[in-house]
């Protein structure tokens, strides 16, 4: 579109010659503004087709460090002692009471009522513990078992994974100890 000067009569003034520029303007910036709309258009849909499915993006981590936290809480709750592990030995304490006869020794009551409920304390620390190993020593060996050069770990996780491991070490070795009787056995009756 051209501007128009003089209309076909040649007698244009002035005012009639800004009226036509502002028309050819005001059509000229309507057509910018669909071009650039169409602009954005025509990029927004070569970003969506650009952009990396889901299957090519970098593994974030995120269950590493889940396992890595899992691992240190199971180690805790083994030094700690657990709600199965209590009701458990409080079960076993019941059945002690109930299966020892009223005229058996001090030391087969002992046994039944306190060693029995020891035993099964120490067996489910033991059990947490272990399984408090497990989990961290799974997440300290991941990357060994990933794709080359698309491991992703933040140093926390190698951390707080260490830190499962160790709780869990210590907890099964008290398990044991307990278990075995060489921590806190039950006391001499005769």
């Amino acid at each position: 579109m051209g501007t128009r000067t003089v209309d076909e009569t040649g007698t244009g003034t002035e005012a009639d010659t800004a009226h036509d520029e502002r028309a050819v303007d005001a059509t000229g910036s309507a057509d910018a503004d669909a071009d650039a709309d169409a602009d954005a258009t025509e990029t927004e849909a070569e970003a969506t087709e650009d952009a990396p499915e889901s299957e090519d993006r970098a593994p974030s981590g995120v269950g590493q460090g889940a396992a890595a936290v899992v691992s240190a809480a199971l180690g805790l709750v083994s030094l700690t002692g657990s709600w199965l592990g209590t009701v458990a030995a409080a079960r076993e304490t019941l059945l002690g009471q109930l299966e020892t006869a009223a005229d058996a020794g001090v030391a087969t009551q002992v046994k039944e009522i306190y060693g029995d409920a020891w035993h099964t304390s120490a067996l489910w620390g033991g059990l947490f513990a272990l399984t408090a190993l497990i989990v961290g020593v799974a997440v300290l060996a991941r990357p060994a078992f990933g794709t080359p050069g698309r491991t992703v770990r933040a140093p926390w996780i190698t951390s707080v994974a260490w830190a499962g491991v160790s709780l869990g070490v210590i907890g099964l070795l008290l398990a044991v100890l307990k278990y075995t009787d060489v921590l806190l056995g039950l006391p001499a009756t005769g």
